[in-house]
């Protein structure tokens, strides 16, 4: 499956959908003090850069690369869509991200 990876402004409907699974989940699962998630909002902060995934128009997944310093980025984010896993996507997504962070 050919993937369509592209940089995403957090606007559209289908990203804040996947973004509030994605929330819910971590909250669900994971203790709070280790909850490091971060909303719509704050994933528009001007050292980070998200990434949706999409098929024939169909959101896939997204993640995101957080610049920390001129040398050190961390992934934010990564979530692929449930009706979507074990079909490469976050195979896809990862590779991406650490090929972009190693540019940098």
């Amino acid at each position: 499956m050919k993937f369509d990876l592209r940089i995403d402004d957090l606007q559209g409907p289908e990203i804040a959908d996947l973004l509030r699974l994605h929330l819910n989940d971590v909250a669900r699962y994971s203790p709070p003090e280790s909850v490091h998630a971060l909303d719509m909002e704050a994933l528009r902060q001007s050292e980070i850069t998200f990434w949706t995934v999409w098929h024939q128009g169909e959101l896939l997944g997204c993640g995101a690369l957080k610049a920390l310093s001129p040398t050190t980025g961390e992934i934010k984010s990564m979530r692929t869509h449930p009706d979507h896993t074990r079909k490469g996507v976050a195979a896809a997504l990862l590779t991406h991200l650490l090929a972009e962070a190693r540019t940098r």
